[in-house]
């Protein structure tokens, strides 16, 4: 069978079974301060584990894109050196949500793998939770005696906690869970060793393939477990895994899920792949599964970049390119060309990435392009700190941590580089420097949470906020967080007008009125599915009616630049082609930003015909009509989904005429387009390769701006003299100016001419060397290079030329190129090691030419001095 027959089939089973079959969520997460990426396929079901929002139906499957690569879960450093990790994994899954328990979830999973797939039951082993008597869990009967009516007891092992107690991380749902392990080695090799040994062993070929999570507990934040609500299933079954046992493979990547990107990069890197443990090899299946992480995430909408999670893809995708530059031998871009590999193999089940193919491929290719020069950069670093260690033969560990943070290098590739040249690294070193970086990063970070105090059984919030502005209801739970050093309570409310922090339109502001007492609310922001009200404190009795109310003022404006983004979005696609789309947002009271695929700059024509698109649709004061209906019926009307967002089965839809503008949208807008008044730009620019970004502003801020611009004008003109035609003024002014520095620039040549001349008179010989050493005036530190350069025909030089440049020190440095032969001497290591220090700057040039610029002008004398004394 094939990967894609292998998860219909599994599909098919569990629809057979009574299972609704959703798609799977964005592997980028949004609402959920604890996760970065879908690590499990619970992770969307996690508000119905803890109670916080009914499950839309009580049985359901999926497979789901999921991403291990940091914090608890992370599997990264394995990847591509054994057989069976992988950093972006597709789970197949199962779901109860207080419906079936263990006997039918047990049932289910020995009757799809040992009677539909047909796995041999001599293979398969099952593990059960033995219990913890430090946290009073006993062993898990129940399953152990499900278990026995399917399989051998022989073949039913106990499992401590860290195998068989599943957690998602330190709080959360968890409960005690039953892996199945299949034993793939040849029947020879099992008869020698008892497979049971080898389980949960990190064995290659005893390996677990599914694991049935019985979700009872809730871990709170004091370590404590209390039941949770209901009792749950929650299944996950690797397809990689699963895919190699069916398909008789040893390796995970010899499956055709895998062997199609292969095979494509066997031919872009003009090597075959031998599917052994040689670098070569492994690089190969690196890129593989990169490849994989890095496109599926870019097409859920995350952009690499230098914060949370798009520096974790930008980091995936450095160490797919260190792979092949390594040990492919490969230097010029590789990964973008797999991308359509990549896009037509998923087209049916995850048809996000071929729809953006073109723009994944984009992205990537700078991406790898940019780091390829980077590698550059860091060959030459190492070589330089190569040099500086020849003595000792040690890369210190501060120099290998530069190169894995500046340049990109992962220790193994320079203790690689240092082997071949003889040396060895300080690794202890190495670990200091980057538990000191986890530690600053830990610190500006981090979020310490307590644990939910709860008032009133009232789990699900209610949002009243698109019809009310102020209401009265109930806190249902609060607690105390602790973030960047600052205490903070976060509330729920029963029913609230505060709408929270979500699809770029930023949370409302307001206050809660506890009677008499009144309470702040500075931001709103949605956990999974919860709306959380930040207040930085408690009112003296938090169990009274509250009046939640907010701010009016705000949230027109906000909503006049969310609906302008609508408005927005139909105009860019209309001047600049249909191949835009969406790829952020920020929307606020003061200005709306909007960030959308493109591969060019937009012109000022087309800005402008895309200004006046908006504007005359604000004039028209076409009414904003909003309605929900099941997503499927929205989708096929034609409204706009934006990539990444996960929407429920009934949707909302944002429609100003429907001919013109229909997307799905869950903020907040005005009732007709006329309440935004005026609609305007006011920047332009590249976010990231394939992306631009715009800004814009409407309503009282559009006039505002406006009239700013209006009075820069006054006063430009008014310097100008009041000129008809302002703009002719500014261009003969600047004009007239390029003409007087072309004749500056002159008078300084000459200038620096006749310097030299007179310099060449005051030559000193200081141990066989022409020395000289000047203090000069000139006008720039350009000047202060040609002088140096007006002097270099001096045979057997080494000349200091020092200068006080408009309150800053420059110092050049010559030495001729017979004494850096013959002495080794060299004008960079001068001025770092003596001029730099003295002059509290920095500098640095070529052996015969060196330049430097610092703070201490009082100190260019004593400059001068100390490079002659070094003569």
């Amino acid at each position: 069978m094939t990967a894609s027959e292998i998860r219909q089939q599994f599909l098919d089973f569990f629809a057979s079974k009574g299972h609704h079959i959703v798609p799977s969520a964005p592997i980028v997460v949004k609402n959920d301060p604890t996760l970065l990426f879908t690590n499990a396929g619970m992770n969307q079901f996690k508000d119905y584990f803890l109670g916080n929002k009914p499950a839309a139906w009580a049985r359901v499957a999926d497979t789901q894109k999921c991403l291990r690569v940091s914090g608890k879960h992370n599997d990264l450093e394995e990847v591509g050196i054994d057989t069976y990790h992988h950093t972006m994994f597709e789970m197949l899954g199962n779901w109860s949500f207080g419906d079936y328990f263990k006997q039918d979830a047990i049932a289910w999973s020995w009757e799809l793998l040992a009677d539909i797939y047909k796995i041999p039951k001599d293979r398969l082993y099952v593990t059960v939770f033995e219990g913890d008597a430090k946290e009073n869990l006993p062993r898990d009967e129940d399953a152990y005696d499900f278990w026995k009516q399917h399989i051998a007891e022989d073949r039913i092992l106990m499992g401590n906690k860290k195998d068989n107690f599943w957690e998602m991380g330190d709080t959360g749902p968890c409960g005690p869970c039953s892996e199945i392990h299949v034993d793939c080695r040849p029947d020879a090799e099992r008869q020698q060793i008892d497979g049971r040994t080898l389980v949960n062993a990190d064995h290659p070929q005893v390996i677990e393939i599914w694991n049935n999570v019985f979700m009872q507990f809730n871990r709170l934040k004091d370590g404590s477990l209390v039941p949770l609500p209901a009792k749950h299933v929650d299944t996950g079954m690797g397809l990689e895994r699963l895919v190699r046992v069916l398909q008789g493979k040893t390796s995970n990547y010899d499956t055709d899920l895998f062997m199609g990107t292969i095979h494509a990069t066997e031919k872009l890197a003009g090597l075959n792949y031998g599917g052994t443990d040689t670098k070569p090899d492994v690089a190969f299946r690196v890129i593989a599964d990169h490849i994989r992480a890095i496109s599926f995430t870019i097409a859920d909408g995350q952009l690499p970049s230098n914060t949370g999670a798009g520096y974790v893809i930008r980091r995936i995708l450095r160490r797919a390119v260190r792979y092949y530059y390594s040990f492919l031998d490969t230097r010029k871009p590789l990964l973008h060309e797999l991308v359509p590999v990549l896009a037509q193999q998923f087209a049916h089940v995850f048809p996000e990435l071929q729809q953006q193919a073109d723009f994944v491929k984009k992205i990537v290719f700078e991406e790898e392009n940019s780091f390829l020069r980077t590698l550059e950069s860091g060959m030459r670093r190492i070589e330089d700190v190569l040099s500086k260690g020849a003595a000792n033969k040690i890369i210190d560990g501060k120099a290998a941590f530069e190169l894995y943070d500046t340049y990109g290098f992962p220790i193994d590739l320079t203790w690689l580089i240092a082997t071949e040249n003889g040396f060895t690294v300080d690794a202890d070193g190495f670990k200091a420097e980057m538990a000191q970086q986890k530690n600053r990063s830990r610190a500006a970070t981090e979020l310490d949470t307590g644990d939910w105090e709860v008032l009133e059984d009232a789990p699900v919030t209610t949002f009243v906020g698109y019809e009310l502005l102020e209401n009265t209801t109930r806190v249902t739970k609060y607690r105390k967080i602790k973030a960047k050093g600052k205490e903070q309570y976060q509330l729920v409310l029963e029913q609230t007008p505060f709408y929270a922090e979500s699809g770029g339109q930023v949370g409302d502001t307001g206050v809660l009125l506890f009677g008499d007492e009144s309470i702040a609310v500075t931001d709103t922001k949605k956990e999974n599915d919860l709306i959380v009200h930040f207040t930085d404190s408690l009112p003296a009795d938090i169990t009274v009616p509250v009046k939640a109310v907010i701010n009016r003022e705000q949230r027109q404006d906000t909503a006049r630049h969310h609906s302008a983004t609508h408005l927005l979005h139909a105009a860019l696609r209309q001047v600049l082609g249909t191949h835009v789309a969406q790829k952020g947002s920020l929307v606020n009271a003061e200005y709306l930003r909007f960030d959308f695929s493109h591969f060019a700059k937009v012109t000022d024509e087309e800005m402008a015909a895309i200004e006046e698109i908006v504007n005359e649709k604000i004039r028209q004061n076409i009414p904003v009509v909003i309605r929900e209906m099941p997503r499927e019926e929205a989708m096929q009307s034609g409204a706009m989904a934006l990539f990444g967002e996960k929407y429920g089965n009934v949707v909302r839809v944002v429609m100003i005429d429907p001919a013109y503008s229909v997307e799905l949208c869950g903020g907040t807008h005005v009732g007709a387009t006329g309440e935004l008044g005026l609609f305007k730009f006011i920047s332009e620019g590249a976010v990231a390769a394939g992306v631009r970004r715009v800004e814009a502003v409407t309503g009282a801020c559009a006039l505002q701006f406006v009239n700013e611009q209006l009075q820069q004008l006054k006063e430009i003109k008014g310097a100008l003299k009041n000129p008809k035609e302002p703009v002719k003024a500014v261009d003969n002014l600047v004009q007239e100016k390029a003409s007087l520095e072309k004749q500056l620039a002159q008078l300084e040549l000459e200038k620096v001419n006749a310097l030299a001349v007179r310099l060449k008179e005051e030559v000193s010989a200081i141990n066989g060397v022409n020395f000289i050493g000047k203090v000069v005036t000139v006008g720039n530190t350009e000047a202060l290079k040609q002088l140096g350069t007006a002097l270099k025909n001096i045979d057997n030089h080494v000349i200091v030329l020092a200068a006080d440049v408009n309150g800053k020190a420059g110092v050049a440095v010559l030495v001729a190129d017979s004494l850096t032969a013959a002495k080794g001497w060299d004008a960079t290591k001068i001025i770092k090691e003596h001029v730099a220090p003295l002059i509290k700057g920095g500098g640095g040039g070529q052996k015969s030419f060196a330049t430097a610029g610092g703070q201490e002008t009082g100190k260019l004398a004593e400059v001068i001095e100390k490079v002659k004394g070094l003569l």
